[in-house]
């Protein structure tokens, strides 16, 4: 089958979470760059890619990689592409996104105007026709310019893969799907511990957390562009990876995931999401304060996304948001808290200062994910013999 240079955009500082997984779904990953990892693939790698990938943001056949310093250097490079090979006589192709930073050309719509023209003329040259009818599969291709370096690819996702299908209701700051199972992968939590989310929103921190902890694939409920390139990319081959995805799931399990929220309207939202998703079962949603966090057990995990204070007159109220997290966490003495905000004076109100930080991007915003990290709990042989 031939072999693709596939690219897995991802939030900038999270590169590291996304090549793990594409490393654990069997492909050798050729470079890895500033929100976005390139891997080796074939057709079967685009639908599995799409399928199962948690912290992507999408999934892109990489075409072409060149420098150009001239909208003729764009023009001949965008042409030299065998477009032929991936777009049939109808198939409907445009260019959905053209972004550039640092580059000599910069204007988003003549990059978009410049390579729609290059692509028509190579089509025109090889597949013998004047005038194009498009009406056929949509084919996205989206380019980015860096330093002058511009990377031409053919959009597989269609609609970004944080959208999973579950989430039609969301909270003030929703965090993305993407986003809040990255995170999770970057903490130690497992199915086996426990893990609450003190300011849970629309959901999205317990709802990803039960997905992982069921194997469900975050794509087992959407369809992808790709869908219908059925020239390349053979339906069986999309079949098969839902049927994989299918096989690996286990909603039967015990798990203790909890979301509160002191909004009701919200925590209705969030049992819907959590329905649609189909691990509603898994999750306990409650309307509580930070405050009244309170759990018998230990080693738990707390990993939430408090209020930031976009707006002056939230940014009021966060001192005492910040410390009555801080002093319920001081009252779990075994456990973990992990949380992602931009509030500057966020450890100077929980208390202490955390044991790791990670900045990272949250769309344009400069997030921390903040990680105060609890003692391991000893090993099951030892709980025994110290019991």
């Amino acid at each position: 089958m031939k072999k693709f240079e596939l690219v897995a955009p991802c939030h900038f500082g999270l590169e590291a979470v996304t090549k793990r997984e594409i490393y654990d779904l069997g492909y050798e990953i050729t470079r890895v760059e500033d929100g976005r990892v390139t891997f080796e693939g074939d057709a079967e790698a685009v639908c599995r890619a799409n399928m199962f990938l948690r912290s992507a943001e999408r999934i892109l056949l990489l075409l072409g990689r060149f420098r150009a310093l001239t909208y003729d250097e764009l023009f001949e490079n965008i042409k030299a592409i065998p477009w032929e090979d991936y777009i049939p006589k109808n198939g409907r192709f445009w260019v959905k996104k053209a972004s550039s930073i640092k580059s000599k050309l910069f204007s988003p719509s003549d990059i978009q105007s410049i390579a729609k023209k290059a692509m028509v003329e190579r089509m025109k040259q090889f597949c013998h026709l004047d005038w194009f009818p498009e009406d056929g599969a949509p084919y996205p291709v989206r380019i980015f310019l860096l330093k002058d370096e511009v990377m031409v690819t053919l959009d597989t996702s269609g609609d970004s893969l944080h959208k999973r299908g579950y989430r039609l209701a969301t909270g003030k700051a929703p965090l993305t799907e993407t986003l809040a199972a990255a995170l999770l992968m970057l903490t130690p939590w497992k199915k086996d511990r426990i893990l609450v989310d003190p300011f849970c929103g629309s959901g999205t921190f317990p709802i990803e957390a039960a997905l992982m902890a069921a194997n469900i694939a975050p794509g087992i409920n959407r369809s992808f562009t790709a869908e219908e390139w059925t020239n390349f990319i053979p339906p069986n081959l999309w079949y098969e990876a839902a049927e994989e995805a299918r096989e690996m799931e286990d909603t039967d399990i015990m798990v203790d995931i909890q979301g509160y929220d002191i909004d009701a309207e919200v925590l209705k939202a969030a049992r819907e999401n959590a329905k649609r998703a189909g691990v509603d079962h898994l999750i306990h949603f409650q309307q509580r304060t930070a405050e009244n966090l309170r759990h018998p057990k230990k080693y738990g995990f707390i990993v939430t996304n408090p209020p930031y204070g976009e707006r002056m007159e939230e940014k009021e109220a966060l001192p005492e948001i910040y410390s009555q997290l801080g002093q319920a966490y001081r009252g779990l003495d075994t456990w973990s808290l992990y949380m992602i905000t931009s509030y500057e004076d966020a450890e100077r109100y929980i208390g202490r200062k955390a044991d790791k930080n990670r900045k990272i991007y949250n769309g344009m915003l400069k997030t921390y994910f903040y990680q105060f990290l609890g003692p391991k709990p000893p090993k099951r042989g030892q709980k025994k013999m110290e019991q």
